[in-house]
């Protein structure tokens, strides 16, 4: 079981737009040495909806490769349509990926019963631990705890990303599912407390630019140290805060390019980080000490 911090990557890529391979590197290099927990690749943070099939592939093989065994990765493999997703996750899975995200089906808005059918789909198709991943504000479509509790009963469903940001229901979800699926925030404000209630980890976005701060607050969680955890949730609230100023990744994806570790490339879309949230980012990144 994957515990702690687990980073939300962003694809780094350059001013064309294509795969920065290089600053790729360097940001792995960053998070083997941080003591980041595991590597998300190519989920929202990563731009999955912009890149193509082949390049979503091969930045997941990328990362496998490249972290060799040192860290795990987990790969997004999300689709609205289930052919799709089984795709990806085959994929993923053929390129040693150590479990898969799977985001609920964007746009076309299914049922629960087609949110089970569709996991299910994927559960027989490919054997890799899977990942639920909740996120209504960006998907349109909320899965419910009952139907997470249902798909906990397959034999790959391991977790679930939680990025409702409501943390009565994570923590229902905590205590009904026992010890059949790991709970992971996907909401970096509140996964302090969800951890603490006895979830497993945050899959995180502000990781990308703080990765040992996050790493710590997530360890010291676990531990159920509140207090400790409290002094970094309280030092990174303001970066939180930050990165959401304009839709994930814009502002992430500035914060890097200001700290130069990566260039400006963003994919239409989206764009770059407007300049009157500079001074907010920049501002964010010196109260954490980053």
């Amino acid at each position: 079981m994957i515990t702690g911090s687990i980073v939300a990557l962003v694809t780094p890529m350059l001013a064309d737009g294509s795969v920065d391979w290089a600053a790729l590197e360097r940001l792995l290099d960053l998070h083997l040495a941080a003591g980041t927990a595991a590597i998300g690749a190519v989920g929202t943070t990563g731009e999955s909806a912009t890149l193509n099939v082949r390049e979503h592939c091969d930045v997941i093989s990328f990362c496998v490769r490249y972290c060799a065994g040192r860290m795990p990765v987990i790969a997004g493999t999300g689709a609205n349509s289930t052919r799709e997703a089984i795709e990806l996750t085959g994929s993923a899975a053929a390129a040693g990926a150590d479990a898969c995200l799977l985001v609920t089906p964007y746009y076309n808005r299914p049922t629960q019963r087609g949110l089970y059918e569709h996991y299910k789909a994927i559960n027989d198709a490919v054997a890799v631990p899977q990942i639920l991943y909740n996120v209504p504000a960006r998907t349109a479509v909320d899965m419910s705890n009952d139907t997470v509790l249902r798909l906990a009963e397959l034999e790959n469903i391991v977790g679930i990303k939680d990025a409702t940001g409501d943390h009565a229901r994570g923590v229902d979800l905590i205590q009904r599912c026992g010890d059949r699926l790991a709970v992971y925030s996907g909401d970096d404000p509140t996964a302090m407390e969800l951890i603490l209630a006895g979830g497993s980890g945050n899959i995180s976005v502000t990781a990308n630019v703080a990765p040992a701060l996050m790493a710590q607050l997530c360890a010291l969680a676990l531990a159920g140290d509140r207090v400790g955890a409290e002094v970094i949730n309280q030092r990174l609230a303001p970066l939180n805060k930050a990165l959401f100023l304009e839709p994930n990744p814009i502002p992430v994806k500035w914060a890097l390019f200001h700290r130069g570790l990566i260039g400006e490339g963003i994919r239409l879309p989206l764009t770059t980080l407007d300049e009157r949230y500079h001074a907010q980012v920049i501002d964010a990144l010196e109260s954490a000490g980053v």
